[in-house]
């Protein structure tokens, strides 16, 4: 790989000095060079002895750190920090004068002349550096948050409403092509270059002609997935409500069988019921969260049952959110174009055809159709508790299902901006949201989320146009087809996938950022999680009256899913939550409910939740995007990793100990290679590059080959915030305990072990590279 230098005076201000300030090298190693002539001159024992005692102090601050009780939102930054010369610099190098005969007065004055000259002169060329390279006297960390600071203030929260609403009014269009249009023409408007369409035919599943029912075969009563009863009036009541709850990409048919409750479908749920009744073609009743919903309908589907009625339980739900009569849509889709599977949708790739992706009938209902098939009363509180819906064992419910739906294809598109970068164009920061696709429900939450994107890129070129450029290329883009399974995003990411594997730094979600307004939420890679802390104390000015920072890695259903498990890019996410939905079973933004504009508003009536999630964001983006050194972390992921260990009852010794080797690499590459130095060897730009080409691909090695339905292949995500341990194990592990073969858990043992150790080469390889540039170098 090629490694350019830029000149200083090439770049604009705010730039960091080091990476390729000549002249500041050249002195660093004339004052080496005079140094090594001094150290055969009398009298410079003492400055060897005051060296001796720095590197002393230096040396124990390693030496005597015990690593044992580190945990990652506490471990030590070891940030490559910018590199200046220290105030007390003279004093480090300067050796006491030698002791020397009594002089006469006319060498005294020729002394004292000299020096006068000596200062003089330091002074003026003190000066007209100063004038002439102001960006070399100002590449601080201070002057960065400053400029951050100025970028972000512009951002306003009544800016981020009105946007909001222009948008909203764009949702009645059909055509996907009118809102990307509209989105490109803004975008461009605002300054930003090179802004594209990019188009994808791909195979959607959609609603057909009549809403699917669910007929009590002992009454004949026919209901609509809303809990109404079937009727002409009730259709056309709420008739695009009714055709959008289904489950996209299910098997289509009719299926009379009796309903059995399998209440959230884990492996102990479906062991205790097999038990009791014969599962073969009936139908499931099943309650959406905890784990994945692909997960679940794998289970349910080799256990035997042939259709499955999904819903969401109101104790799930905070009290707020009434959702009992609400239908939803769910998306069967693990990502992408299902004609397409593992290769982007371009013009002669190869279609296959798939009308579904599961044998199972599944059919998404409401919580009040479920307490009328259930026979249930209105009122389910007991003592201001909520009890969940569940059927009784010793009664039987038979019910005919019938779902139609239909596959065509048809174009996504995706809206695609570039701000490049003046250091390094060829990294990219990839900053994410969506927009509303056709055949879609008309959900708000992509409005509030391209308002969002559209503020910050309003806020950014402002300081643009006064000539001012990120280090790193920032990606803006708005994704078409998320709600059928992050299509745009998978098959952009497909077709892009080889540049994307050398290029992306990292990818920056906005997806849907508020859900609620009672918590701040970050999903965050282990290596950004120091970031990610640093940058909530923006909503938190006093520190004294700061809640619990609520950072974790859990899986995130947006389109950040192709980056995070195909490329391994670390990534961020903030959302504004319900601390209900955060405390509850995890997976229900599974379910796409039709939030209306007026959700969105009483939720955040003045738009400064918005204006929060934009600017912590923003600065986590510009941060990334113009820091010399990427503001990784490589010991939080060692960390992030034994901690996923710990009291894990699959955990073997090579496991421990190969998780401990990757903790001793780790702490000696943030130790040696990204801890503050002053070493003018640290100044060259292909150092600096080959230790930012480090940091970016350290998640990679911890993509297994293999994942179950629904499972992140990046296991340093844990599927929720309350679970440590590395997910694939788990699951290993449940399946174990049902099955007399330990078959399984052993493959996932191999896939975790062969991942540590793959991030251990990974970091003593790179030791070993800077460590052979060194040696070259003396």
């Amino acid at each position: 790989m090629a490694y350019q230098k830029v000149n200083a005076d090439q770049r604009a201000p705010g730039h960091s000095q080091y990476l390729d300030n000549d002249d500041l090298q050249a002195t660093a190693l004339d004052l080496e060079w005079d140094m090594e002539k001094e150290l055969e001159e009398p009298g410079f024992d003492q400055f060897q002895l005051n060296s001796a005692e720095n590197q002393n102090l230096e040396n124990s601050e390693t030496a005597d750190l015990n690593l044992d009780p580190i945990q990652p939102a506490t471990s030590p930054k070891g940030r490559f920090q910018r590199l200046q010369e220290e105030s007390d610099y003279v004093t480090h190098y300067t050796r006491s004068a030698p002791k020397s005969n009594p002089c006469n007065f006319c060498r005294l004055l020729k002394i004292f002349c000299t020096a006068i000259i000596l200062f003089i002169s330091g002074i003026l060329i003190g000066y007209y550096s100063h004038k002439n390279c102001p960006s070399n006297a100002t590449s601080s960390g201070t002057l960065d948050l400053h400029l951050y600071q100025e970028i972000l203030k512009t951002i306003q929260g009544e800016d981020i409403k009105k946007s909001f609403r222009n948008l909203v009014q764009l949702y009645k269009s059909e055509d996907d092509m009118d809102i990307s249009k509209k989105i490109k023409t803004q975008w461009t408007s605002l300054g930003l270059e090179d802004v594209q369409l990019v188009n994808y035919s791909v195979l959607l599943n959609l609603p057909g002609l009549s809403p699917s029912s669910v007929t009590l075969s002992s009454s004949g009563q026919c209901f609509h997935p809303n809990g109404q009863p079937c009727s002409e009036e009730a259709r056309k009541w709420s008739s695009q409500d009714l055709l959008y709850s289904y489950a996209a990409y299910s098997a289509n048919g009719i299926l009379e069988a009796e309903v059995i409750d399998v209440s959230y479908g884990n492996a102990d749920d479906l062991k205790r019921i097999k038990k009791m009744k014969n599962v073969t073609n009936q139908i499931a009743l099943l309650k959406l969260g905890k784990l994945p919903l692909l997960y679940k309908l794998s289970l349910l589907e080799k256990t035997g049952f042939g259709g499955v009625l999904l819903y969401i339980d109101p104790c799930d739900l905070p009290k707020t959110a009434n959702l009992s009569y609400n239908t939803f849509m769910v998306s069967l889709n693990p990502g992408g174009d299902p004609s397409t599977p593992g290769y982007p949708s371009i013009d002669g790739s190869f279609r296959q055809h798939r009308s579904n992706l599961t044998s199972l009938l599944v059919q998404p209902i409401s919580a009040s159709l479920v307490a009328k098939l259930i026979s249930l009363p209105k009122d389910r509180t007991t003592n201001g508790a909520c009890s969940p819906l569940e059927l009784p064992n010793n009664e039987e419910r038979i019910v005919n299902m019938k779902i139609q739906t239909v596959t065509k294809f048809e174009t996504v598109t995706n809206v695609v901006g570039y701000l490049k970068g003046v250091t390094f164009p060829d990294r990219y920061v990839i900053v994410g949201s969506h927009h509303h696709t056709a055949h879609s429900y008309n959900r708000q939450e992509w409005a509030s989320s391209t308002a969002v994107i559209t503020a910050f890129i309003r806020a950014l070129m402002l300081r643009v146009k006064r000539g001012w450029r990120p280090d790193r290329t920032i990606v803006f883009c708005s994704w078409g087809g998320t709600a059928f399974g992050n299509i745009g995003s998978y098959e952009w990411g497909e077709d892009f996938r080889k540049v994307l594997q050398r290029n992306v730094v990292a990818y920056i979600s906005l997806h849907s950022p508020v859900r609620g307004n009672s918590s701040l939420h970050s999903v965050a890679s282990p290596s950004l999680q120091q970031l990610v802390a640093e940058k909530n104390k923006f909503n938190c000015p006093r520190r004294d009256q700061c809640p619990k920072t609520n950072i974790s890695s859990e899986q995130i259903q947006d389109d950040a899913d192709y980056f995070i498990n195909h490329l391994g890019v670390p990534t961020v996410r903030f959302t504004y939550e319900d601390i209900k939905t955060l405390e509850g079973p995890s997976f229900l933004s599974e379910a796409l409910f039709p939030k209306h504009a007026t959700k969105i508003e009483e939720m955040d009536p003045f738009f400064n939740l918005h204006e929060t999630i934009t600017k912590l964001s923003g600065e986590v983006i510009l941060q990334i995007a113009n820091e010399p050194v990427l503001p990784f972390n490589a010991l939080d992921i060692a960390l992030e990793v034994q901690n996923s260990l710990k009291g894990d009852q699959t955990t073997t010794p090579q496991l421990l100990a190969l998780a401990s080797r990757l903790r001793e690499s780790a702490e000696l590459f943030q130790s040696d290679e990204m801890r503050p130095a002053n070493d003018p060897k640290e100044r060259d730009p292909m150092r600096v590059r080959m230790l930012n080409d480090l940091l970016q691909d350290m998640e990679k090695s911890f993509l297994v080959q293999h994942a179950p339905p629904g499972f992140y292949r990046n296991i340093l995500y844990h599927l929720d915030g309350k679970t440590s341990q590395f997910s694939i194990l788990l699951e290993a592990w449940e399946h174990c305990k049902s099955l007399a073969s330990n078959e399984t858990l052993q493959e996932a043992l191999s896939e975790v072990l062969n991942s540590i150790n793959a991030a251990q080469v990974y970091f003593k390889a790179g030791l070993d590279v800077f460590e052979s540039v060194l040696v070259g170098k003396n």
